[in-house]
């Protein structure tokens, strides 16, 4: 009798802990003064990932669980092991701990590759694609380089990459001998915002004025051939989508993944107003189980279901990694931020839950 009464908690217990994978340390390679690559072992468990998703790391830090998103810098068309890059961040828990003490044979708990900040590849397209990246946001870029490169024959790539000076270059030496094996189909253009006195690249920082400069000399495809990447910091980023739209680019065809939370911080965000300050209650779908709880004014849907052990995905907790990530099947919700999500991603219904407040009582939300 006590097994039988157990058994649905344990069921429960097994589900959780399946969801969590762990990866092994194979190489902890220095990038810049304050950045690393994290290249793991191949993991027993079977892991698939696209170019351009990013990997959950968890880890116990001070006696405090902290987890946080890092984009794969790997193709898994190219390279045989899988790797993250981190760059250290003022005041960043996670960050210094990693680049201060991470070594080869450490193991980290990680969350399986997710985000959608991704290409599908094929032999037979023929595209140009142009990438805006600044400091970290080149991340992605790389592994998505590699595979598009790799895959695509006919597929020209220009990065417009742009960085504080010389020595906070992310793979500098990586992008220069792509630009020699795929000559003619690879081409990098730096920016630095402090460049050396013979520095043969631009120099300033990448405002509408050296937008013009750089596409101007870059070929043109037309629009229906050519498609534009975007990571790195917001302001960076929103220069990039003012011009692109002067420009007459189709948003179809723009991309963007958000690497660091945008000028109002998480805890200056207004939750919207609930009538009469008044909870709403939510349903939530996730691995074949329903969660129904009431969500007071002001908590966001993640942080009630946390609140009550319920283990949801997450990672930033700030509506930019879409982790959390689920699609509304019915009521209405509000979130303090939805950059996360693309404009297709928003008019399919999907809501992020670690900035998603509810505003009637009828939200259902399904997960994965």
């Amino acid at each position: 009798m006590a097994f039988n009464f157990f058994k649905k908690k344990e069921d429960k217990e097994t589900k959780k802990s399946s969801r969590y994978k762990e990866l092994t340390v194979r190489k902890v390679i220095n990038a810049t003064a304050d950045s690393i690559i994290i290249e793991f072992e191949k993991p027993e468990w079977e892991m698939t990932y696209t170019a351009g998703q990013f990997l959950t790391l968890i880890t116990d830090i001070d006696g405090e669980s902290v987890r946080r998103a890092y984009s794969l810098c790997t193709s898994p068309l190219v390279d045989d092991y899988p790797a993250v890059t981190v760059k250290r961040v003022q005041n960043g828990k996670m960050s210094n701990h990693l680049n201060d003490n991470l070594k080869e044979g450490d193991k980290l708990q990680v969350l399986e590759p997710m985000g959608n900040f991704t290409t599908t590849v094929e032999a037979s397209k023929k595209r140009h694609l142009i990438m805006f990246a600044g400091g970290s946001g080149i991340t992605p870029m790389m592994g998505i380089s590699k595979s598009i490169l790799h895959a695509e024959p006919d597929s020209i790539i220009s990065l417009i990459y742009a960085n504080r000076n010389l020595e906070s270059v992310i793979f500098k030496k990586e992008f220069d001998e792509l630009e020699d094996q795929y000559e003619g189909r690879m081409h990098v253009i730096h920016i630095l915002d402090d460049a050396p006195i013979n520095w043969q690249g631009e120099s300033g920082l990448l405002n509408e004025e050296m937008l013009k400069k750089i596409l101007d000399r870059i070929p043109n495809w037309g629009n229906d051939q050519t498609q534009y990447l975007m990571c790195g910091p917001e302001g960076m980023m929103k220069n990039v989508e003012i011009y692109l739209d002067n420009f007459g680019v189709d948003k179809s065809n723009v991309f963007k993944e958000s690497f660091v939370q945008g000028t109002i911080d998480k805890a200056e965000k207004k939750a919207p107003e609930s009538k009469g300050g008044e909870e709403y209650e939510v349903t939530i779908l996730f691995d074949g189980e329903e969660h129904k709880f009431p969500v007071p004014a002001g908590k966001t849907i993640l942080e009630t279901a946390l609140d009550l052990d319920i283990d949801l995905p997450f990672s930033c907790q700030s509506g930019l990694c879409t982790a959390c990530r689920g699609k509304l099947l019915s009521g209405t919700v509000e979130m303090e931020e939805d950059e996360g999500l693309s404009e297709a991603e928003k008019e399919e219904g999907f809501v992020l839950n670690c900035v998603g407040h509810p505003t009637s009582n009828d939200v259902k939300i399904e997960i994965g």
